[in-house]
């Protein structure tokens, strides 16, 4: 009889991986089975996030900041260039080995680990008869083994959101991985969305000198952030970063030439208009990756947008079978993914045990959000139209970065930090910032509002000067109306 794995996991992306690694640490003796191949078509782990999302995309919007900083920033510093230039080859091949050391750095920590990595495409299989344990057929370009398991996570993680008017071929019309590989600057560059991806993608290539047209359908910049901040951000983004944004469009049609390409849409008024751009990166969103799971065949729940249906302990419908990341319902981040993976990896080591499941169920109130532009966007909990819409009374603290020592000294002054609380209570309710390194500003709201801390808590705790925190700690001030700096 082959051997029966106490789990299986289905992706290795953050969801899937960290649970593997959190199985095997618990004492699971674990499988992991994962599709994912790199540009040169080797098995590849850390799923999008670390092949085509998160870290690629982080690189290179380093990289393309010290080119923005040393040709528009630096002089006030007196520090002036001569004939700079960007070879983005080079920058590219910077990125890809980044890529290279982690992936290579996952497969090190389940060797570690002692988790048995399977490159392949994995199917859950329909139980039969009386069996405890769960098959799953492991395909690999048509090579097939089956692996059983006692419990199986399915952590699939997302796709790009396609769009039928622009199917993506990476040369001309762009999904993530595309606009990831350019090797030169386009000079009109369009992209299709003003999400996360959208303005993280045209920020780099507006940076390196293209023309850049973001076009959104929503009637709204940045809708799910605070609105405040969206409007913030959009000016600073349009005034000096030369980002051209449109909101509220309806596009029309999407024709191919030889070398360009040309968006025919309606503006928010109406009005029929035509971009014309050497390429177009399309980003509406992602949907989960549920195709070939083998739901139809195993009686997988999916909701009727395509996602797996848990419960809040990530427990889909059938008996030991759970799903992380994506694939469920919630943000699509990959801290929350992993976390998911974490909680799910323990809760199945305590039935192992025959001990009690159930751990805390996660907070989405308490998962940050973060935009890595420049300057950044980060957000936890309620923004205001969110507590106007439910009725609740709160009270405001906010500071801008411009009266703030270290982001004088370090030359980013724009944005500001809002902390919201309950009016009565003073429970922290919610903390908006955009501006300089607010990506790691924001884990301290995260703590304040994962331990039900007051604004006044925040106001309580000494924080270094100078530093860039204490733009959090006047905020936090603010709201009593007790600002020091401004």
């Amino acid at each position: 009889m082959s051997e029966i794995f106490d789990v299986a996991v289905i992706g290795a992306g953050p969801g899937g991986y960290v649970a593997a690694i959190r199985c095997a640490q618990l004492g699971l003796n674990t499988v992991c089975i994962d599709d994912w191949k790199n540009a040169k078509g080797k098995a590849s782990l850390g799923g999008t996030c670390l092949n085509v999302g998160c870290i690629p995309s982080k690189a290179l919007l380093e990289s393309s900041a010290n080119y923005f900083h040393l040709k528009n920033k630096f002089s006030v510093h007196g520090i002036t260039a001569e004939h700079v230039s960007v070879d983005v080859p080079v920058m590219v091949a910077r990125k890809d080995k980044i890529v290279t050391t982690f992936t290579a750095g996952i497969a090190s920590l389940f060797k570690k680990n002692k988790v048995k990595s399977i490159h392949g495409r994995g199917t859950l299989l329909k139980r039969e008869g009386s069996t405890d344990d769960w098959q799953i057929k492991i395909d690999d370009n048509g090579n097939t083994e089956t692996v059983r398991a006692k419990h199986v996570i399915v952590a699939t993680g997302s796709v790009p959101r396609p769009l039928s008017l622009a199917p993506i071929d990476n040369n001309l019309i762009l999904d993530n991985a595309g606009a990831l590989a350019l090797t030169e600057v386009p000079k009109r560059l369009g992209v299709i969305g003003a999400g996360v991806i959208g303005l993280e993608m045209g920020s780099v290539w507006r940076r390196l000198g293209a023309e850049v047209t973001i076009l959104e359908a929503m009637p709204g910049f940045l809708m799910a952030a605070d609105e405040q901040v969206a409007k913030e951000a959009k000016s600073i983004f349009s005034k000096e970063l030369g980002l051209q944004i449109s909101t509220g469009i309806n596009i029309a049609s999407v024709k191919i030439s030889s070398n360009s390409v040309v968006v025919s849409y309606s503006d928010a008024n109406n009005q029929e208009q035509v971009l014309e751009v050497d390429k177009l990166i399309v980003a509406i969103g992602r949907t989960p990756n549920t195709s070939g799971i083998g739901a139809d065949e195993n009686g997988l729940m999916l909701d009727e947008r395509g996602f797996v249906v848990v419960d809040p302990h990530c427990r889909t419908n059938l008996n030991n079978v759970y799903a992380v990341g994506d694939v469920v319902r919630g943000p699509m981040l990959a801290h929350k993914a992993s976390e998911e993976g974490v909680a799910v990896a323990e809760m199945i080591a305590h039935i192992q045990k025959g001990q009690a499941s159930e751990n805390e169920a996660i907070d989405f109130n308490t998962i940050p959000w973060v935009i890595y532009t420049e300057p950044e966007i980060a957000w936890v909990g309620k923004n205001e139209q969110e507590l106007r819409a439910a009725g609740i009374a709160y009270k405001s603290g906010q500071f801008p970065f411009i009266a703030n020592g270290r982001a004088r000294a370090i030359g980013e002054t724009t944005g500001f930090v809002k902390v919201l609380a309950d009016e009565k209570t003073d429970r922290v309710l919610g903390v908006h910032m955009v501006g300089p390194h607010v990506s790691e500003l924001i884990s301290e709201a995260v703590m304040a509002m994962k331990f039900s801390a007051s604004s006044q808590d925040i106001a309580c705790i000494v924080h270094a000067h100078p530093s860039l925190s204490e733009v959090v700690h006047e905020a936090a001030l603010g709201v009593d109306k007790r600002t020091l700096h401004l």
